[in-house]
């Protein structure tokens, strides 16, 4: 019980931070905030499927692959905002 608590808390979290990125970004047109807002949004609906789904620890492993996803934007983001013209 805690537990669901606890991952909806965390969901949430998620949500709020892919919600102040996109405010970000709508203020400045920054695209590195667009990504931040992609990544926390892949990262609330992987622990959504997680904290919800009823699924078996064998058969996890894609679930984290949007993980992974949501990584990569960040780092994608991140290095197309360093990129030198």
């Amino acid at each position: 019980m805690l537990v669901d608590i606890l991952a909806g808390m965390v969901t949430a979290g998620f949500a709020v931070a892919a919600l102040f990125f996109l405010r970000f970004w709508r203020d400045t047109r920054d695209t590195l905030f667009l990504y931040f807002a992609a990544a926390f949004l892949l990262l609330g609906i992987s622990q959504l499927i997680l904290a919800l789904g009823s699924i078996p620890d064998e058969h996890r492993a894609w679930v984290y692959l949007v993980r992974l996803a949501a990584f990569l934007l960040i780092l994608g983001g991140i290095l197309r905002k360093n990129r030198r013209y």
